[in-house]
């Protein structure tokens, strides 16, 4: 299953002296020193397939290699109604898969599900209920005409309705031609319809600036002043929305906060940085600390190619 990881760096102190001599000093921050902490992505759906969980160590934050992966833990997810489902550690070490049995897809919808890590000695635990997704009507192309920042351009929309009753997040991900779109400035979340709680968006059509974000806008390479087309004919796009419990919703949330940094003077003015939450506790209160999310939730998705320019729909 294609499952997107995420890079959880603790905030530790840092010794700021050497900027109050001058702006253009090149400086070499000294930070604390601190123990790595386990970190659980556990971010089960019910697409065909295995599932799987990954565990790995926080890392020195100037440390230039992937977090290391942890080995020899037991992982078990267990349902409601006590079935269990058992991740054995791959040949990768620090990745725990389940492997359905012939046609057999992970969970079911409306069902909550317990999730149990041992490691040295330690129980690390969580709870996740399965949410409903809304089916994917369509994906359309249209074109947008050429401003000062952007030349001719050919974006897409994904249509769907969310179910009537409020109190549905997602996590919308976007393929472009088999790649998922896994900038920390491209995750998107909707809650019902709309961007948060509380909109009252429920039971109607995605609104257009959730329907139209799955378009990737990247710097054009022959004028850096502009972006250049997300789309151009023989792309492919598909468009998967995840159910998230309203946790989840908000963890993504920060996640995107703290990992979509502007840098420079724009900086100054940023959300401060800070740890993240999660959702996962240690059984002892005085054992060792965790990081990282569970969440499982049903999936739904839909995929176009854009052969010619005769797909355009009318942009409205």
């Amino acid at each position: 299953m294609g499952m997107n990881r995420f890079i959880y760096i603790l905030i530790v102190g840092v010794s700021l002296s050497p900027l109050l001599f001058s702006c253009e000093d090149v400086i070499n921050p000294t930070l604390e020193k601190a123990e790595p902490v386990l970190v659980i992505d556990a971010w089960l759906t019910n697409k065909p397939g295995k599932q799987q969980i990954v565990l790995t160590r926080t890392q020195p934050y100037f440390e230039n290699i992937l977090p290391p992966g942890v080995s020899g833990a037991t992982v078990n997810v267990t349902d409601q109604n006590g079935k269990i489902y058992s991740f054995n550690e791959s040949t990768k070490t620090g990745v725990y898969e389940w492997v359905p049995a012939t046609n057999e897809v992970f969970g079911s919808v409306g069902l909550r599900y317990n999730l149990s890590i041992i490691v040295a000695g330690e129980n690390f635990a969580s709870e996740s209920v399965m949410g409903r997704v809304p089916v994917i009507d369509s994906v359309t192309f249209f074109k947008e005409d050429a401003t000062q920042f952007t030349d001719e351009q050919y974006q897409a929309e994904f249509w769907s309705t969310d179910p009537l009753e409020s109190g549905d997040s997602y996590w919308i991900k976007t393929y472009k031609n088999g790649q998922v779109l896994n900038k920390p400035s491209e995750i998107l979340t909707a809650y019902d319809a709309g961007f948060s709680k509380g909109g009252n968006f429920s039971g109607i059509t995605f609104i257009a600036p959730i329907r139209r974000s799955i378009n990737p806008f990247d710097e054009d390479p022959n004028d850096k002043n502009k972006t250049k087309s997300p789309y151009i004919v023989g792309d492919s796009i598909y468009v998967e929305i995840n159910a998230v419990t309203e946790a989840s919703f908000n963890f993504l949330n920060e996640m995107k906060i703290q990992t979509d940094r502007p840098g420079g003077f724009g900086e100054l003015f940023a959300t401060p940085l800070a740890n993240v939450s999660t959702n996962i506790t240690n059984a002892n209160a005085k054992g060792s600390k965790v990081v990282g999310f569970f969440n499982v939730g049903a999936v739904s998705g839909l995929g176009r190619k854009f052969k010619t320019l005769d797909d355009l729909s009318e942009n409205n």
